[in-house]
């Protein structure tokens, strides 16, 4: 991760821009035969969110299963170089949400810079009353094009049905996301 200097001001002076840039790490054809990590942020509804993303990319999309899940100590601090060690030996790709406040949506877009900066594509959560503080946090991070699935504001006050329900939804654009394919 580069250095970078917070100014007032809101400018960013980062140290080896050549590096920060918004590159994602290389992305695999299909998620057949491979390991998924879940990344919660401990925000309400986040962990089943995950889990039934987890159980829909093992059934529907031939991932070999859920491989790593570890919660945040806390939701509005990015992950430190242990946990992402953590996961690059046990999973291939990563999942990591729900963004559903200012300082969680930052931390949340700071995890999958992190990941994808360790070589490990990530597929990061966002509700919509949030989109210009991740755009923020990824300005800082110095990956101003990166990319995030969006999904409706609030996720705290759906119940478990609706959760699942809202998984089905995300389900396309988090392969997406994920492979190959990806859009992004």
């Amino acid at each position: 991760m580069p250095n970078a200097i917070l100014d007032p001001t809101g400018r960013l002076a980062v140290a080896d821009v050549s590096a920060a840039g918004g590159m994602l790490s290389p992305r695999p054809a299909d998620l057949r035969g491979l390991r998924v990590g879940l990344l919660d942020n401990t925000k309400h509804n986040a962990m089943l969110l995950l889990t039934e993303l987890g159980r829909l990319l093992t059934d529907e999309h031939g991932a070999q299963g859920v491989s790593i899940v570890e919660t945040k100590k806390s939701f509005s601090v990015p992950i430190d170089g242990e946990i992402v060690a953590r996961y690059r030996e046990a999973c291939d790709v990563v999942v990591t949400g729900v963004g559903d406040c200012g300082s969680c949506s930052a931390a949340a877009v700071a995890d999958g810079i992190n990941f994808e900066r360790a070589g490990i594509p990530a597929a990061v959560v966002l509700t919509d009353a949030f989109l210009t503080t991740g755009k923020t946090m990824a300005q800082v991070q110095g990956a101003p094009d990166y990319e995030w699935i969006t999904t409706a504001h609030p996720m705290a006050v759906l119940d478990e049905e609706q959760v699942k329900e809202r998984a089905r939804q995300l389900l396309p654009e988090v392969v997406a996301s994920l492979t190959a394919g990806a859009a992004r």
